[in-house]
């Protein structure tokens, strides 16, 4: 059994699944500083290795835990396909989601003193609610006193309804369970606010394109298949931005006319993306639009990161 590691300033994290590094933006607004990444998406490692520098590009299951630097919180937004509403929803079963135990395995190792994971909210009632029971009881197993929350973004000062599952733990000796709370928030801007002046052309829809995907809703989403299309309200938030392909006809908006649509239907922009998700307008991305949508549509939101981190910081500094 490892020596119980004391408060150091500042504290630091290690970042798992790490994709383009939301929980990291988040941490180090927090003054947390971020002493290792892995993720091993070549696209999401080339946009975190543009912004942040080195990222360890290995599959999870091939490091050593024992070979990782010493760090005083994991954070992990681990796989959420196999527990989405979307797809065949596996859950454990599924090569993805048994991924959750090499970050068990991780955190055995390498006892940090806290951990946050976070996942979509289905995972709290996918069978019945038998998963998630399993998944807290093999982190109370690892040495953890455990809490989670869904949190919203909108409720932390980006206009995007974002519902995601977070799970925190802390080693049993370091906080009882009436020390750690999770944030409130408060409300957000709306979606005009975040809107850029001028969109490039190429986000509009033409005429043609735009009744396609009309007709597309009207065929499937009585059965519930596939996201259809939504002209989002400009004074209130945005839906949740998601990595599909049609995720990012969730949110279109009516702008200024264009040559390609009288009406100036179009797509949000990346930059807007992005600023849904809190993330600093001096980000990057490298990569070509459709990856930087799904890259956004997985990342974990930069403000609810940090308000977690800032919780946190008041149980580990004690």
């Amino acid at each position: 059994m490892k020596t119980r590691k004391k408060y150091r300033h500042p504290l630091t994290a290690a970042d798992f699944f790490a994709g383009i590094g939301g929980f990291r933006i988040g941490f180090e607004k927090a003054g947390y500083r971020i002493v290792y990444a892995n993720d091993n998406d070549k696209y999401c490692c080339e946009t975190y290795k543009t912004n942040f520098g080195e990222i360890d590009p290995r599959d999870i299951r091939s490091i050593d835990p024992e070979s990782l630097p010493d760090f005083d919180v994991l954070l992990a937004g681990f796989p959420c396909q196999p527990f989405s509403m979307v797809g065949k929803r596996n859950g454990l079963e599924d090569d993805r989601g048994k991924l959750f135990f090499y970050i068990v395995k991780i955190l055995n190792a390498k006892q940090p003193r806290a951990f946050v994971l976070e996942n979509v909210k289905h995972l709290l009632y996918q069978k019945g609610g038998e998963i998630f029971k399993k998944i807290i009881k093999t982190l109370e197993w690892a040495g953890y006193r455990v809490f989670y929350q869904i949190l919203n973004s909108q409720n932390f000062g980006v206009p995007q309804y974002r519902e995601r599952l977070f799970i925190v733990g802390f080693e049993n000796p370091v906080v009882q369970s009436e020390q750690f709370q999770f944030p409130i928030g408060k409300r957000s801007k709306t979606l005009k606010e975040i809107l850029e002046r001028r969109a490039d052309e190429n986000y509009y829809l033409s005429q043609q394109y735009y009744r396609g995907l009309l007709k597309h809703k009207r065929r499937h989403s009585r059965n519930g298949n596939g996201f259809g299309c939504e002209i989002a309200n400009l004074n209130g938030v945005a839906r949740t931005l998601v990595a599909g392909n049609m995720g990012r006809e969730r949110n279109l908006i009516r702008d200024r006319p264009n040559k390609k649509n009288k009406w100036g239907i179009r797509r949000l922009t990346i930059r807007e993306c992005a600023r849904l998700q809190g993330f600093p307008e001096s980000f990057k991305f490298p990569v070509s639009i459709t990856q930087a949508y799904k890259q956004l549509g997985n990342a974990v939101t930069v403000p609810v990161a940090k308000a977690i981190a800032t919780r946190m910081t008041r149980v580990l500094s004690k």
